[in-house]
């Protein structure tokens, strides 16, 4: 018995060691809706909405996203993306030098979480660890309107994810 207890708990350290950014990062967040992104069928991440208390979303408060990727992807392909998503979704912007301060090549089980810090900051950590502010005017409302905005690629991901 003691055997099993301990696999158990060797098992779970990693998914506690995980939920632990969120409540650091974002005091008072809970989950909101949970949503799994899919291209061309193949999974390639599991997002995660944090607000304050669970709350519906409202973009004049602060939320968190956490992306658990389920496949690799490199530095390149995650900077690319994000920049033709915000382009996409509001215009361009120079974000590209601070998006590579932000991001590393990704494999399965990787996680990043983004925590917006008023409207003009997005903090981000991969797998727990601090990697970057991104900063520039209005980047909360551009950078989570990839995911949670009115224009998505995937309004059903979208309205999962914010819990709808």
């Amino acid at each position: 018995m003691p055997r099993l207890l301990l696999s158990l708990v060797l098992l779970l350290c990693p998914m506690i060691a995980q939920a632990v950014p969120v409540s650091s990062a974002f005091p008072g967040a809970e989950m909101r809706g949970q949503a799994t992104l899919r291209f061309l069928g193949l999974p390639l991440y599991q997002a995660r909405l944090y607000t304050p208390a669970g709350r519906a979303l409202d973009w004049q408060e602060d939320m968190a996203l956490e992306l658990t990727y389920l496949r690799r992807l490199s530095e390149t392909d995650l900077v690319e993306a994000t920049l033709r998503e915000i382009s996409r979704t509001g215009g361009p912007l120079p974000l590209r030098d601070q998006l590579l301060n932000c991001y590393d090549d990704v494999g399965r089980g990787d996680r990043y979480l983004a925590v917006s810090n008023g409207p003009d900051e997005v903090l981000f950590w991969r797998n727990g660890q601090r990697m970057c502010a991104l900063s520039h005017p209005r980047i909360k409302q551009r950078f989570m309107a990839i995911f949670l905005g009115n224009n998505t690629r995937s309004p059903s991901f979208t309205r999962r994810l914010r819990g709808e």
